[in-house]
C-alpha cells in the first residue's frame, strides 16, 4: 500500500513542478514579446529618422548644383 501511494504523490509533485515551469515559460514569453515589439518600434523610428536625414541631404545636394 505504501508504494502505490508514494507513486501517486510523486506523480502529483511532478505534474505540479511542470505546471509551475509552464507558467514561468508563459510569462517569460510574454516579456520577450514585449521587448521584441519595443525594439521593432525603435528600429522603425530610427529608419524614419534616417529617411528624413537622407531627404534633407538630397535637398542640400540639389541646391549646390
Amino acid at each position: 500500500m505504501f508504494w502505490p501511494m508514494l507513486a501517486i504523490a510523486l506523480g502529483f509533485c511532478g505534474i505540479a513542478v511542470l505546471g509551475v515551469l509552464a507558467v514561468r515559460v508563459f510569462f517569460e514569453a510574454r516579456r520577450l514579446g514585449r521587448q521584441v515589439a519595443a525594439t521593432a518600434e525603435r528600429i522603425n523610428r530610427a529608419a524614419e529618422d534616417l529617411e528624413r536625414a537622407a531627404e534633407r541631404l538630397a535637398g542640400t545636394g540639389h541646391t549646390l548644383r
